[in-house]
């Protein structure tokens, strides 16, 4: 025990030498690429800026940016450190923000349809039982990495977050759709299966990440190419460019008058998650995650998907890492 002493009281003194300029210049680096952008939008000078990330290194005792004369990059302690500098900062504003004004909104956020047609009522029956408590909804190209920086509170995703630090419950399964040109010959049908789309260009959404050929069976894959958003992606589709797969609540989210949308009888389902911190970032995360699993237990029945059990909440099967 007394050999451990000695490097837990280093490393308690190096942890008091960081001080909240070391963690704002991080956060700047990282989040501008630079450090011409980060000074300027610190509002300080790069050779301020540098001194500063060099302090920060040499109190850590660890690299923290790989910078050349060309380009610049966070290590993996860097990149660790500057989305928990991003939660320490916020949490800090917060606390302040507070202290002045009072509580501030619940923040969700989802990447491109929330919860289709359940996202309103859902929303509206929250305001109706917890009136006290605003929701700001917010649409993040990567909800993982917004809910470990705190820009967001909980978020609802299609994909199972990787990496430590979030705990999850499954709301649902939400069927997948083809999207289809209005004009295309397969628009005609009440509904379709995978291969009916074999032989036809497959448009992929990038935030989406639902959807790759690997969905089809491996001797009729379609050729795919990728688009950036859910705004392309409905456009590419209803200029007859390509076709697509999605989850029904795009259909939902993004109509439009030259995309017809039709049941996939032959593709599984996508589950629903709502997303949070392990830590919380908010003090009505756990009375959302409760709303919301309850309002589509009653709205989906049997379509629902509990999952594994949390420590925090005994009324819910959840998950977490």
């Amino acid at each position: 025990m007394s050999a451990e002493m000695p490097h837990a009281s280093h490393l308690c003194s190096r942890v008091m030498d960081v001080e909240l300029r070391h963690l704002r210049a991080l956060a700047a680096i990282g989040d501008e690429g630079t450090i011409t952008d980060a000074a300027i939008a610190l509002r300080i000078s790069q050779p301020a800026l540098s001194r500063t990330l060099e302090q920060l290194e040499q109190r850590l005792g660890t690299r923290l940016v790989e910078r050349t004369t060309r380009r610049l990059a966070l290590t993996g302690a860097g990149q660790r450190l500057w989305e928990q500098a991003h939660r320490i900062l916020g949490l800090l504003d917060d606390a302040l923000t507070e202290a002045s004004a009072g509580p501030r909104p619940l923040r969700v956020g989802f990447a491109w349809a929330a919860l289709g047609r359940h996202t309103v009522p859902l929303l509206r029956d929250w305001r109706a039982d917890h009136p006290d408590t605003e929701v700001r909804v917010r649409r993040c190209a990567d909800p993982a990495a917004d809910l470990r920086r705190g820009r967001v509170d909980v978020a609802f995703t299609r994909l199972r977050p990787d990496g430590p630090g979030l705990a999850w419950h499954a709301l649902y399964a939400e069927p997948r759709v083809a999207a289809v040109p209005e004009h295309h010959p397969l628009a005609a049908r009440a509904a379709l299966a995978l291969a009916d789309l074999a032989d036809q260009r497959v448009a992929l959404c990038a935030t989406a990440a639902t959807t790759n050929a690997e969905l089809w069976p491996e001797d009729m894959r379609p050729g795919t190419f990728e688009v950036p958003g859910a705004d392309e992606w409905v456009t590419t589709i209803a200029t007859g460019d390509a076709v697509g797969v999605t989850t029904a609540a795009t259909s939902e989210s993004h109509p439009h008058p030259g995309v017809r949308y039709l049941p996939l009888a032959d593709a599984a389902p996508v589950t629903v998650h709502l997303v949070w911190p392990h830590s919380p970032t908010h003090p009505a995360t756990h009375a959302f995650r409760d709303h919301a699993a309850g309002f589509l237990l009653r709205q989906e029945g049997s379509s629902s998907l509990p999952g594994p059990r949390n420590t925090h909440a005994p009324r819910l099967r959840t998950t977490s890492r």
